[in-house]
């Protein structure tokens, strides 16, 4: 393939950046909202293209015509920085089956938000957002960001991306910049962030340090030996087998290649909003909806489980970090299905849906192993991002509708909308059904995938998951009902009646929406596994239906179903039930309504502890002994000048006396001296 299209893809969402943000205030709102959609239009035809082309083409390139492998792809690759012959930064453009994938989900969505912003960021009389054209500069710098580091070749140009997504997500959370709330939860989300990419970066320069190389292609080139996977001999390293070697280094009763997978998988921790380092996630909520629907939903959430699947052939090496990502995935998802089923505000309660579906993905990657159905973890993590991506990215948008129509986040102001706003009823209801896993929406195969490499791996993590996934299904229906059934929505008096929005903001739902329900189909075991081998020898509509294991799809289902009962029993019309279950569990409730006051905590330990027992030790240092010593220094200085400063008057006749008196002393002192 020739370089032209994937540098287009990168350089136009680069250049509607600086376009809209160098020139946009004397742009008309609509012209900068045309070209921004038709921009990332444009890139997401090009990116089709590049990943039906890899997918699809057989392109001797991309698939070895023996083994029927599909193969890791330079496009380009042009060095940056060259340390040692060996340890060379470059920026290029790889295509493999995951970055293939990536590129349609992240453009497929971000076009979603472009032109459903168009609608979105005006009133009901068509006033436009100030700052509309600035908004529409910030959506193009995070495209260009992710779909940079989607593509990456080395881990550093990964890193590179991977900052400037964060820059990218502070300035779009933080976009009512008048507004204190967006203020402190851009502040918070970046902060946080940074904390997991300092973790991440010394991860990197560990493995750097080690292989002697950054490059992706030389990194994840493992082989099996003996049953034990090591990095392959065509790995460009001067240590190329250190790690699987009795002498591999050891820090701390841990190998080197463990601490720097873990510190790495910190940084995939921060961007994903995984326990502990969640908390930054239900607040970034303040932004724009649409920037929920593709930041915090589709795309910049999924980068940390896109990172551990690219490096997944040195985590295979380091059971111990594969078992680390387990548990850590495993208490996320449950943690904050529990919370979201106590939330009002509706797009806390999908934001704390994410980290759940999140955690799904990651535990589906910890379980992964190459020798149960060839990886099955592997491939149902990459599928459940792809079908995960498109009915969140539903869902919030369908919030950001009601929230158009209604003004308000909170489903107490949204009871019995579907006879109002019957497309965005409809469109919910889909994306509900897919995220509970009903069969056939697409969350349905993505899902009951990951939970057969669950209980290939542990039959414990199985039943935690399944209860996960069961209480999912309650949630959000719980949600569903509460928005559009429990009792019929009163007009407030001089208000106009809700009602479904614009095309701009309609058209997308209907895409995604049946995007929901088809995509479940996709044949995902033959394009994205973790080798590049196929799954399947005959590829059909069927396909995902035969290759699912029925025994556990038809509990996955049947819980799904009972949770939905109970959803719609307790929550299609207004009952006691709800408040009688609250106080029958008083205490758990509250701990899941204040996110087992997780944000306190955090509070105590920097305000109480790093501030009140650190910090102000530190200050009271800095300023009375260290600045103390200073002014005293400086002040003994200042009183000595003056005390002398009489020598300096510029008076002839008292220099002579000066002289006269001192060649005086130091005669007599030499005299003293030769006595």
């Amino acid at each position: 393939m020739q370089p032209v299209i994937p540098i287009i893809i990168l350089a136009l969402p680069l250049t509607m950046f600086l376009v809209l943000g160098l020139l946009g205030h004397k742009m008309s709102h609509r012209l900068a909202g045309i070209l921004g959609t038709a921009g990332m239009g444009t890139t997401m035809v090009l990116a089709y293209i590049v990943s039906f082309t890899y997918f699809f083409s057989g392109n001797p390139s991309f698939i070895d015509a023996d083994t029927h492998t599909r193969l890791q792809a330079v496009i380009f690759n042009h060095d940056w920085l060259a340390f040692t012959p060996s340890l060379v930064i470059r920026l290029g453009f790889l295509l493999d089956p995951i970055s293939a994938l990536m590129l349609v989900v992240i453009t497929t969505i971000s076009f979603m938000v472009h032109l459903y912003s168009n609608g979105y960021m005006r009133d009901h009389h068509g006033v436009w957002e100030t700052g509309f054209q600035r908004f529409y500069a910030f959506l193009s710098l995070f495209s260009f960001s992710m779909l940079g580091l989607v593509v990456a070749t080395n881990i550093f140009q990964m890193y590179i991306f991977w900052e400037l997504v964060g820059a990218s997500s502070y300035l779009l959370i933080g976009f009512y910049y008048t507004k204190p709330s967006a203020v402190s939860a851009s502040k918070k989300a970046f902060i946080v962030t940074r904390f997991a990419d300092l973790g991440f970066l010394i991860g990197i320069l560990i493995l750097s340090f080690y292989t002697g190389t950054f490059n992706f292609t030389d990194l994840t080139s493992v082989e099996v030996s003996n049953g034990v996977y090591q990095i392959s001999e065509s790995t460009a390293s001067s240590v190329k087998n250190i790690f699987a070697t009795s002498a591999a280094p050891v820090f701390m009763g841990g190998s080197v290649l463990t601490w720097a997978l873990v510190l790495i998988f910190m940084g995939g921790m921060g961007k994903s909003a995984m326990m502990p380092l969640h908390i930054w996630l239900p607040d970034a909520m303040e932004g724009p909806t649409p920037v929920s629907a593709l930041i915090h939903a589709a795309t910049m959430v999924v980068a940390g489980v896109y990172l551990v699947a690219r490096l997944f052939p040195l985590y295979l090496m380091e059971e111990m970090s594969l078992q680390i990502i387990v548990v850590v995935g495993a208490l996320t998802a449950l943690y904050a299905a529990m919370v979201a089923c106590t939330q009002i505000d509706i797009k806390r309660v999908l934001a704390f849906s994410t980290i759940s579906q999140i955690a799904f993905m990651m535990v589906s990657l910890g379980v992964a192993r190459p020798e149960f159905h060839h990886g099955l973890g592997y491939m149902a993590s990459m599928f459940h991002l792809f079908t995960h991506a498109m009915f969140k990215a539903l869902l919030f948008l369908c919030a950001g509708a009601l929230i158009h129509a209604i003004g308000s986040n909170d489903y107490t102001a949204m009871h019995g909308l579907r006879k109002h706003m019957p497309v965005t009823h409809i469109t919910f209801l889909i994306g509900c059904l897919a995220i509970a896993g009903i069969i056939p929406f697409a969350g349905f195969f993505s899902k009951d995938e990951i939970l057969t490499a669950t209980m290939g791996h542990s039959t414990f993590w199985y039943v935690w998951m399944s209860a996960v996934a069961g209480l999912t299904a309650f949630y959000m229906f719980r949600l569903y009902y509460l928005i559009f059934w429990w009792k019929e929505h009163k007009v407030p008096q001089g208000h106009h009646a809700p009602h479904d929005q614009p095309w701009t903001m309609t058209l997308p739902l209907v895409i995604l929406a049946v995007i929901s329900c088809v995509a479940g189909f996709v044949p995902m075991g033959n394009l994205v596994t973790w080798n590049g081998h196929g799954m399947f020898e005959n590829v059909n509509i069927f396909t995902n239906f035969a290759a699912l294991d029925w025994g556990v799809a038809s509990i996955s289902l049947a819980v799904a179903i009972i949770a939905i009962i109970i959803a719609t029993v307790m929550y299609k019309k207004e009952n006691p039930l709800p408040e009688k279950m609250k106080n029958l569990l008083p205490n758990l409730w509250r701990w899941c309504h204040h996110r087992f006051y997780w944000d306190e905590l955090y509070m105590f330990i920097t305000h109480k502890i790093i501030f009140g027992c650190i910090s102000k030790p530190i200050a009271w240092f800095d300023h009375y002994i260290v600045d103390g010593a200073m002014n005293g220094l400086a002040l003994l200085t200042q009183k000595v000048s003056y005390a002398i400063r009489g020598l300096q008057s510029g008076n002839i006749q008292m220099y002579v006396w000066y002289y006269l008196i001192g060649a005086l002393l130091l005669g007599a002192i030499t005299a003293i001296c030769l006595i």
